[in-house]
């Protein structure tokens, strides 16, 4: 009887589990940014280097698209208008003209809605002009001084064959005659002064084999005929190759020294040549 009571009482007083609710978590919303336009002075620039006394761009009859209010509106540069948007123009519009002196158009941060014309909405932006960055200019002067530095190391260190190689594209057969430090001076100069197509000559491979076949050529192990059409063994007149209609005739016979019967006579003409 005792026991009976126990259970019940047990029974009785034992709380119920509530399972714990976590509240919803509020849904935050992410707006995009938009990049801020920034007031300062800008400078616009002619493209490829072009520096005419002037030259004048359009500064009417200019149209750009607005997605947000989805229609085409047109544009005019004014000299007293407070914007370049027509649907915008309170009272007399007076016309006024764009013009780039020597290359070069610098316009002041208080010309604000000829600025932003310039560097938003002109379909000439990026085609006829671009608008200087003093960062970007800044990150290519160093992208062009490190591979510089590059070019002058690759050069200084470089065989006197290969060097020869390099410098025959860029000077044709009168390396030749060249002391080994005219040729270390040229190839210095012209990894200064060229030093992408420096490192571009400098890596490819063939421009050393075709230089071994203009080599062979000029010290008459190879004879290449009048209508640089054939190569052929100076000792013997056997023909080694017929040169494909409108390629290079060296470039042919450095493909050539790359196949399974071109490299025992380029490993002939290599032992030959030394």
């Amino acid at each position: 009887m005792a026991k009976k009571k126990a259970v019940a009482h047990a029974a009785i007083t034992e709380e119920p589990q509530v399972e714990a609710q976590t509240p919803p978590k509020k849904s935050v919303k992410v707006e995009p940014s938009t990049p801020k336009w920034e007031i300062k002075d800008r400078r616009y620039m002619l493209k490829n280097g072009q520096s005419p006394l002037t030259f004048t761009i359009k500064s009417r009859e200019i149209y750009w698209f607005d997605e947000d209010k989805n229609y085409e509106r047109e544009l005019k540069y004014t000299k007293n208008q407070k914007t370049v948007f027509v649907d915008e123009f309170k009272g007399e519009a007076r016309l006024d003209h764009i013009t780039f002196e020597d290359g070069v158009l610098y316009v002041p941060k208080q010309k604000q809605p000829l600025q932003r014309l310039l560097s938003l909405y002109h379909p000439d932006l990026n085609k006829l002009y671009v608008e200087h960055n003093a960062v970007q200019d800044a990150v290519d002067e160093m992208d062009s001084i490190e591979a510089e530095i590059e070019a002058l190391m690759l050069a200084k260190d470089m065989d006197m064959d290969q060097a020869e190689a390099v410098m025959r594209v860029e000077n044709g057969s009168s390396v030749t005659s060249m002391t080994s430090k005219e040729l270390r001076r040229d190839l210095l100069i012209f990894a200064k002064k060229e030093p992408k197509l420096f490192m571009s000559l400098a890596t490819d491979e063939n421009v050393e084999i075709r230089n071994v076949g203009i080599r062979a050529v000029e010290a008459r192990i190879i004879d290449l005929a009048p209508d640089q059409r054939t190569f052929t063994w100076a000792s013997n007149n056997r023909k080694l190759l017929t040169v494909p209609f409108d390629e290079n005739p060296y470039s042919a016979l450095a493909a050539y020294f790359k196949t399974d019967d071109g490299i025992e006579v380029y490993q002939s003409v290599e032992k030959r040549l030394k």
